[in-house]
C-alpha cells in the first residue's frame, strides 16, 4: 500500500514506558501475535475489535484489518461485536468473544464448559493464537489510560502488517 503510514513503536513516538529490554520484548511479542495464521481473519478481527471496544482504544476502534475486509468483514458484522450474545453471529465467533471477555475481565472464569466450547470450534493451536491476540490487543491499556491512542484520521482506516509483524495504516474506508 503506497498510502500506508507505518505506526512507530512507542519508544520512537516519545512514549518509552519501561526501558529498551522490555520494549523490545513487547514489540517481539506483538509482532509474533500478528504473524500467527492458524485463525481465520474474521475471528482474529472480531477479537481485536472486542479488545479495542472494551478498553476504549480510539486508535484500534478506527482500524479494520485488511485481511478481514478481504474475507468479507463489513460494519454490520463489526457492530455485532458489541452485543454478540444477542446477535446472529456464528457460534464460533461468540465463543471467541466469550473467551476475549473472560481473559480481559477475569481469566480464572474460563472453566471446563468454556474450554469444551472452545475445543468444539477451534484447535489447540487456534486457541493459543486467540489468547496471544487477546493479550497483544490489551497492551494499549497504558496508552488509553493516558489518552495517547488517538486515531490517525477521522473515520475508519485499513490496518495491515508486513512480514515482520510491523503495522501500517493505509487508506480510509468508506462506510455505508
Amino acid at each position: 500500500m503506497s498510502t500506508a503510514t507505518r505506526i512507530p513503536p512507542p519508544q520512537t513516538a516519545g512514549v518509552h514506558w519501561y526501558g529498551t529490554e522490555i520494549d523490545v520484548a513487547i514489540d517481539t511479542f506483538s509482532a509474533t501475535a500478528v504473524r500467527a495464521s492458524s485463525l481465520d481473519a474474521i475471528t482474529t478481527e472480531v477479537v481485536r475489535l472486542r479488545c479495542a471496544r472494551y478498553h476504549d482504544c480510539r486508535l484500534c476502534q478506527s482500524l479494520r484489518s485488511q485481511d478481514a475486509l478481504a474475507d468479507g468483514l463489513d460494519e454490520i458484522l463489526a457492530a455485532k461485536v458489541d452485543h454478540y450474545e444477542n446477535s446472529d453471529l456464528d457460534e464460533s465467533l461468540k465463543v471467541a468473544l466469550r473467551l476475549t471477555d473472560a481473559v480481559i475481565v477475569n481469566p480464572s472464569s474460563v472453566d471446563a464448559t468454556m474450554a469444551a466450547q472452545l475445543h468444539e470450534h477451534f484447535s489447540q493451536e487456534q486457541i493459543a493464537e486467540m489468547l496471544h491476540d487477546i493479550v497483544k490487543w490489551s497492551f494499549q491499556k497504558v496508552l488509553v489510560a493516558l489518552r495517547l491512542e488517538a486515531p490517525v484520521r477521522d473515520g475508519l482506516s485499513v490496518l495491515s502488517f508486513d512480514e515482520h509483524g510491523d503495522p501500517s495504516i493505509g487508506e480510509s474506508i468508506a462506510v455505508g
